[in-house]
């Protein structure tokens, strides 16, 4: 007998660049954060390596989406607008905007 594959996502690599891409990250930054080797982000996005499950929670985390989003091949990957924090000019205060 044969051994079996193990099936995968067809898109995740495609959806792995979009969430680095949409966060504005280089794949250094996003390896930092994953906590990764900078050359397996290459590997992920060009679909020569599939990610440990807890560095697809990592990204689906990162980019404020449910795992789902990546691995399921019939979801489109939306990523929510992030947020960002400004300065008040009366107190200093970060605020949410």
């Amino acid at each position: 007998m044969g051994q079996q594959r193990t099936p995968r996502p067809d898109r995740l690599a495609e959806k792995l660049l979009q969430v680095r891409k949409t966060l504005g990250l280089s794949q250094a930054q996003i390896a930092k954060k994953l906590g990764v080797a900078a050359a397996r982000i290459s590997e992920y996005e060009h679909d020569r390596r599939v990610p440990c499950l807890m560095t697809v929670l990592r990204y689906a985390r990162l980019a404020h989406v449910k795992m789902e989003m990546l691995v399921d091949d019939d979801l489109e990957l939306i990523i929510p607008e992030r947020k960002t924090r400004k300065k008040s000019k009366l107190s200093g205060a970060s605020l949410l905007l």
